[in-house]
């Protein structure tokens, strides 16, 4: 997918929007993870609470039945309703969902309840709107290596970041079964990266971005080219290593 600046949805140095170069490093990383998911929307009714720009609900419409696309910004869901005809789409508050209960079979969160100020809530209202049986699809930051150094967030998006064991325990508290927990990494790809700029890619991608306007620092072009030729393959999930994992993908189901 090829998207020019002027068709991408505005880049705010959080929301990962496909098709720029600059942003491809982190757009791969969550995509890895819509794929490892994916079958558990197969043949489903999947409402996406927090779609983003909405590149994943256009995924998850390709084995769906049927994708509802929420957010609380209305230019979002403009652009959702614009780019991706193919899914339905609806602004609504993520702790007031506009669902009737026991409606749906799966809901995904994709990179979102780290910036929910009630994730309790948040998660009440998924157990509400699934069916029994229903699945609860959750990535996040793993705290543990995205804010090692303190509970609260640096990232000033984010309210609260969890752990694997912090998921764990808010999602039981929440009513569901954990079905699984894993993590996602760099794969061998990656990790070369890591080693050819001095130990992390990340550290080396936020060393030009820090200081400037989203879209607005000035790239080294082989930086650039290598951060483009990334590719969600080039991650993996799995339950290895939980507490090094960049990323938890959390699959809990509905009683």
């Amino acid at each position: 997918m090829s998207t020019s600046r002027a068709e991408a949805l505005h880049l705010t140095g959080e929301r990962t929007v496909p098709g720029v170069a600059e942003e491809n490093y982190w757009f791969r990383r969550h995509e890895a993870a819509y794929h490892a998911l994916l079958p558990w929307c197969a043949d489903a009714v999947v409402l996406e609470a927090g779609c983003g720009e909405g590149y994943g609900a256009g995924l998850i419409a390709t084995t769906a039945r049927t994708v509802l696309a929420l957010d609380y910004d209305q230019p979002t869901i403009e652009h959702v309703a614009r780019r991706y005809p193919q899914v339905w789409t609806a602004r609504g508050n993520l702790v007031h969902l506009p669902v009737r209960e026991a409606s749906v079979d799966v809901v995904a969160n994709f990179q979102v309840i780290e910036h929910l100020w009630d994730q309790g809530a948040f998660l009440a209202e998924c157990r509400r709107v699934l069916r029994p049986g229903g699945r609860l699809l959750v990535t996040t930051p793993n705290r543990l290596t995205f804010t090692p150094d303190s509970d609260t967030p640096l990232n000033p998006f984010h309210t609260r970041e969890l752990a694997p064991a912090e998921l764990h325990s808010l999602l039981r508290e929440a009513g569901f079964a954990v079905e699984s927990m894993h993590g996602l990494h760099h794969g061998p790809g990656v990790r070369a990266l890591d080693t050819r700029y001095g130990g992390s890619v990340i550290d080396a991608q936020l060393e030009v971005v820090m200081g400037h306007l989203p879209g607005q620092a000035p790239w080294p072009p082989e930086l650039l080219a290598d951060i483009a030729s990334i590719r969600a393959a080039d991650f993996e999930i799995h339950d290895q290593r939980l507490d090094e994992s960049l990323d938890l993908v959390a699959v809990a189901v509905r009683p």
